[in-house]
């Protein structure tokens, strides 16, 4: 698949990404056109390009002059260099099967329509991903219509690789692995130390990732939450009482793993002789 096409449409996902990061956390509707943040004078088609229109108004709104926030470009390109790699990495083809001479077309065919389900999970993570990343990191609210998005996302990525009793039970453990220590600093905290809504994306991650994959992701997002807490007080940037999003945590721990989760596997099984 080309990557110029995953890229440029990874620009559009992105524009629309930036729509449901500042809509949901506010329950407005996602429908009707886009306005400036400051003056609400309802953007034109053409000050709504990903990217360009932003470089061509060099960041500052068409009718107000008021400064554009940066989130705008930033999460378009980052969401097209999101699908240029997942793309990348989940390459759409027929010739490693078919080329062998050892599979008939038919199976060819069944392939590579696994492979466009498989790929289609991955974009559908990410994306749910960048928006829950950064809706939590803004808002401090991370949507239900999300959380329900990436469960769905997941599912459709465990099943992409055949989904057997055996494995949809593993996988249904996993959930409930992940999502026990979350839910106990939830009721033990009243919510003050962790959000309802971590509980439900710690649900999520550890059915995607099973038992093992998401205490592991569970595990970096505590040391991330915990180093990045550490350097907000030593810079002075919040106090001890000060509240910090722990879903982007998450996010990042749930991404590392499913990226690079066999080989942080290995080399956690290696240290604790699993």
């Amino acid at each position: 698949m080309s990557y110029l096409f995953l890229f440029i449409l990874g620009l559009a996902v992105g524009s629309f990404l930036n729509v449901l990061i500042d809509r949901l956390p506010n329950e407005e509707s996602i429908g009707g056109r886009s306005r400036c943040d400051e003056c609400l004078t309802k953007l034109a088609w053409n000050d709504l390009i990903p990217v360009l229109s932003y470089v061509k108004l060099r960041g500052k709104c068409r009718y107000c002059k008021m400064n554009l926030s940066w989130q705008y470009p930033f999460i378009e390109l980052f969401t097209g260099l999101v699908f240029v790699v997942v793309g990348s990495m989940s390459p759409l083809s027929l010739e490693p099967a078919y080329a062998s001479g050892n599979i008939s077309i038919n199976q060819s065919l069944l392939s590579l329509h696994t492979s466009f389900l498989r790929m289609a999970a991955y974009l559908g993570i990410v994306s749910t991903a960048i928006v829950i990343f950064f809706s939590d990191l803004k808002y401090h609210i991370i949507p239900d219509s999300m959380q329900i998005l990436l469960f769905a996302f997941s599912f459709l990525l465990v099943v992409s690789f055949g989904l057997t009793p055996q494995l949809f039970l593993d996988h249904v453990i996993g959930a409930f692995v992940v999502i026990t220590p979350i839910l106990f600093l939830f009721l033990i905290t009243k919510g003050r130390g962790m959000g309802f809504g971590d509980v439900k994306l710690a649900f999520s991650m550890g059915f995607l990732l099973g038992p093992l994959g998401g205490l592991t992701a569970l595990y970096i997002a505590f040391v991330g939450g915990a180093v990045v807490g550490i350097c907000l007080l030593i810079a002075g940037k919040r106090g001890w009482k000060s509240k910090i999003a722990f879903g982007p945590f998450l996010i990042i721990g749930l991404i590392t793993m499913l990226w690079w989760g066999e080989r942080i596997l290995e080399i956690v099984k290696g240290l604790y002789g699993v």
